[in-house]
Formats: C-alpha cells, structure tokens, sequence
C-alpha cells in the first residue's frame, strides 16, 4: 500500500481496498455468470432475457473497471484471476445451463449478494469521509437493486 496525502489513513485505505477487492470480485464473477446466461438461455422468455441479460452484463463490465481503478487510486493492486475472484466472491459460479427460470432466481440472489457487498464497502467509506468510494458504491448498490427487481419480476407469480 502506497502512502497517500488524501486524508485517509493507510489503515483506512487498507479496510476499504479489501472490501473493494470483494465487491470487484463479486461483479466479475456475476459478469461473467450472467454472459453465460445470455449465450444459453432458452425457452418462451428468450428474447427478453437474452436482451436483460446482455444489458446487466455490459453495465457490470464497465463497474468492474471503476472498481478496479478505485482500488488503484487507494494506493493498492486489484486482484485480477479467477482464484482471486472466487476466494474473494460470495456469488458462486454456475457449471451447468439451469432453465430460464432458475437463471433469473439465480441472478436475483446474486444481485442482492453484490448489494450487501456493496453495502459493506459503503460503511467503511461513510466512516472514514471517502466520498469518492461511498458514492460509486451508493451508485452499484442502486444499480444491482433495480436489476434484482427486474429479474424478480420476470418470475413473480402474477
């Protein structure tokens, strides 16, 4: 961990980094599970979840490299392999192709995962006045949750 003049201490800088390395590793592996999901859903919702899913996996591409960076501009590496991730991630992978259905239930508890990730970043940063980190992760938490909503409601009993 670098020295930085920011007005955090490297004890901060520290806590709020690994959490950081957390909710990128959360983003990553659910970036890549929904990718998977987008390439093989089937079935009577196809286009509209191929279309959500696309959408959900371009934006958390695009949070993965701000988190990335934010971790960077708080003097620490980002971790950046797949062992890191899932050491690091509570969102489990998928191995098999699950239907529609249980792709979008899935999904939903992994975007409330990343949320409670998030959640924990939020209040290392709230506490140690780093506006910068509290407003991405205010930003992903509102992201994730909207799409958790979206999702749900594909498969809500009418």
């Amino acid at each position: 961990m670098s020295e930085l003049n920011t007005g955090l201490t490297a004890d901060q800088q520290q806590a709020i980094t690994a959490e950081l390395g957390k909710l990128l590793a959360d983003s990553y592996i659910l970036k890549v599970k929904t990718h998977q999901f987008h390439w093989n859903v089937t079935g009577p919702m196809f286009n509209a979840l191929h279309r959500m899913f696309e959408e959900q996996y371009t934006n958390i591409e695009e949070a993965v490299d701000e988190i990335a960076e934010r971790i960077r501009a708080l003097g620490a590496y980002a971790p950046g392999s797949f062992a890191q991730y899932a050491q690091l991630s509570a969102i489990v992978e998928t191995q098999e192709v699950p239907t529609a259905v249980a792709m979008v239930a899935q999904l939903v508890a992994d975007h409330e995962t990343l949320v409670r990730t998030a959640r924990s970043v939020f209040a290392l940063a709230d506490e140690a006045n780093d506006q910068p980190t509290a407003d991405m992760v205010t930003q992903r938490m509102q992201i994730h949750e909207k799409f958790a909503w979206m999702l749900r409601s594909m498969i809500a009993k009418g």
